[in-house]
């Protein structure tokens, strides 16, 4: 089993896809659309992603305002997840995605990627942050408590601490 993460944009959707065990996410690709409207081939190429890499579950970007209100985005992130859940029948997990696209942009200055060189790879970056946001939660979600609920190790049980630093 498989995830996919999507960062849906104005005119391309940046695509990213889980490890089998669900731990990681990697960039696999943008897919490019000359009119913002024309989702046809988008979705087509989706599909031909989706049954490549064995997926079972989407998880979209939900662009929210900071102010946490919905604008023309969010209504148009929606209507693509109605068309996509009606041609893949699978599971669509909407994320909030906001600053992703703040943290791709540093994470690209910290690996030394030139200006003209970013708007290249943002949207598979920000896929990327959003669907390992997505593993990180199911993960400590399943663990049965948040990494901040964690009790302190029994110094006497033997125990290690691992610690887990997260952030944007």
């Amino acid at each position: 089993m498989r995830i996919m993460g999507l960062d849906f944009g104005s005119k391309t959707v940046g695509v990213a896809i889980s490890d089998p065990l669900l731990i990681t996410a990697q960039g696999i690709e943008i897919i490019r659309r000359k009119e913002e409207n024309k989702l046809r081939q988008t979705l087509a190429r989706i599909e031909e992603l989706i049954l490549e890499y064995e997926v079972e579950e989407i998880v979209l970007g939900y662009p929210k305002h900071m102010n946490d209100s919905e604008g023309n985005r969010v209504a148009l992130t929606k209507e693509f997840a109605e068309k996509l859940m009606r041609r893949t029948a699978l599971p669509i997990t909407f994320w909030d995605e906001r600053l992703t696209t703040v943290a791709a942009d540093r994470t690209m200055i910290e690996a030394g990627i030139r200006r003209e060189d970013r708007k290249e790879h943002v949207d598979r970056i920000a896929a990327v942050l959003i669907l390992q946001g997505y593993l990180d939660y199911r993960k400590n979600r399943q663990d049965g408590v948040l990494e901040q609920e964690k009790p302190e190790p029994d110094e006497d049980a033997g125990e290690t601490e691992v610690r887990m630093e997260t952030g944007l």
